[in-house]
């Protein structure tokens, strides 16, 4: 069932509209004002990777090209991109720590922070101690 995006030449929005088959795409208009002077835009195609080819791409020295290891923005800029080519969600301690890089913050500060923090979370018996 393809999916197509349209550009509508009347309101200037975008859509993107689902057909059963390709011959259903000739008849589409425009969601928003009901024109039929659509034009069609080429998608980006989206495919899904295994977890083994993600990893792979992870070991890529390609990827490290242009990784400066003394430069905290160029490392944020790493690790974001780690980040998302793993696809889960790392928290949002990883996000801060990402951000502060970015904003050119001390990593040995932002390292100091995020212990301090763990250090107030140790001992406590549920989540509910914390205030």
């Amino acid at each position: 069932m393809p999916i197509y995006e349209y550009r509508c030449k009347q309101c200037g929005r975008k859509s993107s509209q689902l057909f059963l088959t390709i011959a259903e795409s000739a008849d589409a208009t425009c969601p928003y004002c009901n024109s039929q002077e659509l034009k069609r835009l080429f998608s980006r195609v989206a495919f899904v990777r295994s977890e083994e080819s993600r990893l792979e791409s992870l070991a890529d020295p390609s990827r490290l090209g242009d990784l400066d290891e003394n430069d905290p923005k160029s490392m944020a800029r790493w690790m974001r991109s780690m980040g998302n080519e793993l696809g889960e969600d790392l928290g949002p301690e990883f996000h801060e720590t990402i951000d502060r890089l970015e904003a050119g913050e001390d990593p040995e500060s932002i390292e100091q922070d995020l212990q301090a923090t763990a250090g107030e979370t140790e001992g406590l018996s549920s989540p509910d101690d914390i205030v």
